[in-house]
């Protein structure tokens, strides 16, 4: 029999830590998407998640609860109904076929557990308009959802100008939503990639890009609070930043409940 291990760090200690900035009453819960692991050598599985994550919303007084992977219409019906906002996370490469081509030969695709179910449930979370903050994979697989494409390895068709796996500055566009937060034009962010955003999905739109052209943030155009980046501000050791993105989503996500 195969095993199915799920990890769910909704503690005590994350309802106490939001209630020192939020009343118990008004503190959003917001769900942490996850990586599905196989182990074949124990015939079993695991969803799991960098606890930065869970840091970062806890600390700015959401209430974090990891998704598994569990491809359930209901269960799927039932987070896009209870959840206050939503977090996607980081992993591997959404499958090329998503939209229209053949594979790189850098691609490493997710695994089809968490594809089939992140892609059904970013679809729902967009039709309900609450708040949504894509990381990395998070803000590509939007777009791909949206409708758009991916560049699928940065450094054979853009260049190594600017190396995406590692600190680096990008540039924003003025009056922007990440303008707005971080009270800035540009940005010194950490980011671990090696693919982006190539067409921009509908309802979206850039509004911050790296050196070498490429797309680093987007945000919705098409109602309620979304904000995309490919960076990982939860790693971050510049707290302000990383309290000012995620601190909007808990702001926006109370004010949705």
């Amino acid at each position: 029999m195969r095993k199915l291990l799920v990890i769910l760090w909704l503690t005590v200690l994350a309802a106490c830590c939001g209630c020192q900035r939020q009343s118990a009453n008004s503190a959003p819960l917001i769900g942490i998407t996850s990586v599905f692991k196989w182990d074949e050598k124990n015939d079993s599985a695991s969803t799991v998640v960098d606890f930065a994550y869970v840091r970062a919303v806890t600390e700015n007084g959401g209430v974090p609860m990891v998704l598994p992977t569990i491809d359930s219409e209901q269960i799927l019906r039932r987070y896009v109904k209870e959840l206050d906002g939503l977090v996607l996370v980081g992993g591997d490469d959404i499958p090329p076929s998503a939209y229209g081509e053949q594979p790189h030969e850098t691609v490493k695709p997710l695994p089809p557990e968490r594809y089939d179910f992140e892609r059904k449930l970013i679809a729902k979370w967009l039709d309900g308009k609450k708040p949504l903050l894509g990381v990395c994979l998070g803000m590509q697989f939007t777009n791909v959802v949206s409708g758009g494409s991916l560049i699928q390895d940065i450094p054979s068709e853009i260049g190594t100008q600017v190396n995406h796996r590692k600190y680096h500055k990008v540039q924003i566009e003025p009056g922007s939503l990440l303008s707005q937060l971080l009270g800035a034009s540009e940005a010194r962010v950490l980011s671990n990639h090696h693919q982006a955003v190539r067409k921009v999905g509908k309802g979206l739109k850039v509004i911050a890009h790296s050196e070498d052209g490429v797309n680093e943030a987007l945000e919705r155009t098409d109602g309620g609070f979304g904000l995309f980046v490919q960076w990982h501000p939860e790693a971050m050791d510049d707290k302000t930043h990383r309290d000012a993105i995620y601190g909007a989503l808990i702001r926006a996500s109370v004010k949705a409940k």
